[in-house]
């Protein structure tokens, strides 16, 4: 399909999720004109944990986001880690480039702050309008994006499309872009209950052995998670990982279930009652499992292009620094005098983003397979939850947060280690770097 209509933006960004608005907001600081399409209305929910580390809040910050108490946000100290009767809070570290405190808010209006603040930079956001297709020019590059709104097709046009538009990776799989199996994958479930007893909780509690009234003695698969949300509620989930024996047959809904029944009775949560809302469900695209993160004219960011991190199911955190990355890139290329610089610009993205957390993702992809193994999850929770300098030394490592270079031994061994494990896309790297410097 072609057409030679006038572009109806510089960027057209498709998804206003967290990468797609906090990409817009980016884009639209830059002076860029900016088209952001969400297939839904807001407000609405999106299944999520609910919890923000540092490295979350740091981005919020940077878009100008008031997330002070008085504007609804809740803050926490810290991660509560429990398995087995053991117990171990550990507070986030104090770093220069991070906040030292975590927040918990839920999706129903946290996404559209964040479209809001793109629309505050000059972004124009167009809600109800579910783009189905790439559109290609003649030389079969992305020149824009079909959609309906309002029942009618639409053709949108824009030099350049960034593809927020989520695990299904609809534009992304249009240009051949496909999944690789390799890579860990997750899938998580989630669900709101009414709890005086840990609706306020200083801390986010993960849970790391999973036990069910029925079966005691069997470690489940997965990890379980609760946050309080402050409003007398909390947000309790689980996650089950690709590299669990459990991950195909699971009834996650049933074991979430049979889990929370086996939590103290004083919290509430033992109690169908206390439910406020159903059990929702949700993948989870971990470690770059597509790429590359650039072609023809498409750009990907979040979860079309697997930006989870590996080692704790964050999403929100990567997608909004990826929006800003590719931000940069593309404010960079449609400076470019002519086309091939323009493109050139455009394929650094990857190498960019391969040397931020390639060799971080590659380690996570190591992670996951040692705790899908049983054996391996009980030495680390019998073992690891005994040693608190050990703890501090793996919630950086989890969290991915540190100073670079190292505030402390915990910073320099988690930098170490990703320093010797080699990256996703060396190639890729390469190429950026060449590429950087023929601009």
């Amino acid at each position: 399909m072609t057409t030679h209509a006038a572009p109806d933006a510089d960027v057209i960004v498709v998804g206003a999720g967290p990468g797609g608005s906090a990409a817009a907001y980016h884009l639209a600081t830059r002076g860029l004109d900016v088209l952001l399409l969400e297939k839904t209305r807001f407000p609405r929910e999106k299944v999520c944990g609910d919890g923000l580390t540092p490295r979350s809040v740091a981005q919020l910050l940077k878009m100008g986001v008031d997330t002070s108490e008085s504007a609804g946000w809740i803050r926490n100290r810290g991660l509560r880690v429990v398995a087995d009767g053991i117990s171990i809070e550990l507070d986030w570290p104090t770093l220069d480039h991070f906040p030292d405190y975590g927040l918990t808010r839920t999706r129903l209006d946290f996404d559209q702050i964040l479209a809001d603040r793109a629309v505050a930079a000059g972004a124009k956001l167009l809600t109800g309008v579910k783009v189905t297709a790439p559109v290609f020019d003649l030389a079969g590059r992305v020149s824009g994006v079909t959609a309906v709104a309002d029942g009618e097709h639409r053709t949108y046009k824009a030099p350049l499309v960034i593809a927020a538009d989520g695990v299904s990776g609809r534009l992304a799989l249009a240009l051949g872009l496909k999944r690789d199996e390799s890579r860990p994958m997750g899938v998580a479930v989630r669900q709101y209950y009414r709890s005086e007893a840990k609706h306020d909780d200083d801390y986010l509690e993960s849970w790391l052995a999973l036990r069910t009234a029925n079966e005691p003695d069997v470690l489940q698969p997965g990890y379980g998670w609760i946050f309080g949300l402050g409003d007398g509620r909390v947000n309790v989930g689980l996650g089950v990982l690709n590299s669990s024996e459990g991950y195909q047959g699971t009834d996650y809904r049933a074991l979430l279930r049979d889990w929370l029944a086996n939590t103290p009775e004083e919290w509430g949560l033992a109690d169908e009652a206390n439910a406020d809302g159903p059990v929702r469900g949700a993948a989870l695209p971990m470690g770059f499992n597509r790429t590359p993160h650039y072609s023809r004219g498409l750009m990907l960011v979040g979860d079309s292009g697997g930006m989870v991190n590996p080692f704790n199911g964050e999403g929100i955190a990567y997608a909004i620094e990826a929006g800003e990355i590719a931000a940069q890139t593309a404010a960079e290329a449609l400076r470019a005098p002519n086309v091939p610089r323009r493109e050139a610009a455009l394929r650094s993205y990857a190498g960019r983003m391969d040397r931020l957390w390639g060799s971080y993702y590659r380690m996570g992809g190591i992670f996951v397979h040692l705790i899908g193994q049983p054996a391996v999850m009980k030495l680390c929770t019998e073992h690891g939850l005994k040693r608190p300098a050990l703890m501090r030394v793996v919630l950086k490592l989890l969290a991915n947060l540190t100073d670079q270079p190292g505030r402390d031994a915990a910073d320099r061994i988690v930098n170490g280690m990703r320093l010797v494990t080699p990256g996703l896309s060396r190639p890729a790297a390469r190429l950026a770097s060449s590429t950087e410097r023929r601009l």
